[in-house]
């Protein structure tokens, strides 16, 4: 059954499902809805295998697509509305959908978009003069059910075909692995048009669980409304916990209903790790990438607190393997690229066949990231492939760097990155954001570190900065902070 919201709303059609602008919809008031999208946008000429985009912060209408998908075989393909103008005509021009919604916020970047548009004003009431839906074709688990564009942390992002496969095994991995229940509830703060909707939203909806629609992340409705709502299991990802945890209500919120909380899109300092331990919130770092859907490994939360820096072990329909470059598996401990095969896993970037032959090989998704697992099977990341550096012959991974930064008072966020050096061919840079009134000593800095790390590891290079650059899944955009400083350093140069 490839309709979830037909399947679900013949199943339990009176259950709360959705809260979205305080009013909350049954599952059948779900499959309702996804019938009257498929009847209107029937009507507005769109066909199986079309592209319907939306360009918009966290609105009902990004689950109505999903859920109408089925229904008439198009494929939910939603934009990323932190792209510049420049990137947002690019990704038009790429995915030319055949529609697209847009809510009042993003007016202007949707009129990059050549095909008929829908404002979200007035959406409900679009939808009730909808007409029949037509009769659902025949789709298979291979068809294409959504265009998620990667996270572009190294540059344009790419449209990654999720067949529908992908997103049945990944709930049905969660549900299994992670223990989601009917009876659980989490907040969608994340946002929608990120593969993230895939975490907890879309597993929830196939358990029976409850969901809560967050148009925009709010610290402190987050927390009220986790209190309110009985919200059992929170994502976010580490910079959202940041703000979360820096909130003045975090300590005087009640999170006894909080089964446990895990981290995603990017490594979780452990800082934040160390805040939820005080407040006996079990907490687990999150793994996964929209090429493989997203929840790619399992662990308990009793297992996470004895090895915070795990992602656990693999999921059942999911397998792991860590290789060398000549594609022999590495031993335990050996750092090598994370590759993963199984049901979960994508089918290919659109209409980008070089793309899709580096990274899907043989049916193994050669993630780009590096890895290692121990002895009894659990695994760990340990950065990126295309972030390692070397200098003066000797290979840095910037995740170690930034570990033992971690580990210094003082430093909220930071990024290492590789940059050009006449005499060791690279070193690192280090760039850092430290706590309100907090000063760091250049010199400082790399004497504690010295005493944490080889020297040849150490940064050479030091940045303050206000902040850091992120993509929409709160990754830090490594290829920004480089240009930060290479503008830096042009502009010494000029200076001179």
């Amino acid at each position: 059954m490839l309709d979830l919201a037909r399947w679900r709303a013949n199943l339990t059609p009176n259950r709360k499902a959705v809260l979205f602008n305080n009013a909350w919809y049954t599952y059948a008031q779900l499959n309702e809805r996804a019938e009257q999208l498929a009847g209107r946008l029937a009507e507005a000429g769109v066909k199986r295998g079309d592209r319907v985009g939306i360009i918009a912060y966290n609105h009902l209408c990004h689950l109505d697509l999903i859920l109408a998908a089925p229904k008439l075989g198009f494929i939910y393909t939603p934009m990323n509305f932190r792209l510049s103008d420049e990137e947002q005509q690019g990704m038009a021009h790429y995915l030319q959908p055949s529609f697209m919604f847009h809510d009042r916020r993003h007016a202007e970047a949707a009129q990059f978009f050549d095909c008929p548009l829908q404002p979200l004003d007035g959406y409900n009431e679009w939808l009730d003069a909808a007409p029949p839906a037509p009769v659902p074709p025949h789709l298979t688990a291979e068809d294409t059910h959504m265009i998620l564009q990667t996270g572009g942390s190294t540059g344009t992002p790419k449209g990654a075909q999720i067949p529908y496969r992908q997103v049945m095994f990944n709930a049905l991995n969660t549900i299994t692995a992670w223990g989601v229940t009917e009876n659980d509830c989490a907040i969608q703060a994340t946002p929608a048009f990120h593969a993230a909707i895939n975490v907890l939203t879309l597993p929830l909806l196939y358990a029976g669980g409850r969901v809560v629609w967050m148009v925009v992340f709010d610290p402190n409705d987050y927390l009220q409304w986790s209190d309110d709502h009985g919200v059992t299991l929170w994502f976010l990802v580490p910079t959202m916990y940041q703000i979360l945890c820096d909130h003045p209500d975090y300590d005087y919120t009640d999170h006894s209903k909080v089964r446990w909380a895990i981290s995603g899109g990017a490594p979780c300092p452990e800082p934040i790790r160390r805040a939820f331990e005080e407040h006996k919130i079990g907490f687990k770092q999150g793994y996964g990438l929209t090429e493989a859907g997203v929840n790619c490994f399992a662990m308990e939360v009793e297992d996470a607190a004895e090895r915070p820096d795990s992602v656990g072990k693999g999921m059942l329909t999911l397998q792991a393997v860590i290789r060398r470059p000549d594609g022999s598996r590495c031993a335990p401990d050996e750092i090598g690229e994370l590759t993963l095969r199984g049901a979960q896993t994508f089918t290919g970037y659109y209409n980008k066949p070089e793309e899709t032959a580096e990274t899907l090989r043989d049916g193994w998704v050669w993630t780009g990231d590096l890895a290692t697992y121990d002895d009894q099977g659990y695994y760990y990341i340990r950065g990126r492939r295309k972030e390692m550096y070397i200098s003066g012959g000797e290979n840095v991974y910037p995740k170690e760097v930034e570990d033992a930064l971690y580990e210094l008072d003082g430093i909220v966020e930071c990024a290492v990155v590789g940059v050009p050096d006449p005499h060791w061919g690279e070193t690192g840079l280090a760039a850092i954001v430290t706590q309100p009134g907090y000063e760091l000593d250049r010199d400082t800095l790399r004497k504690e570190l010295q005493m944490r790390l080889a020297r040849y590891k150490v940064p050479r290079e030091i940045m303050f900065v206000e902040e850091l650059p992120k993509g929409a899944a709160g990754k830090i955009l490594k290829f920004r902070v480089r240009q930060m400083y290479e503008d830096i350093q042009n502009e010494v140069s000029v200076g001179a």
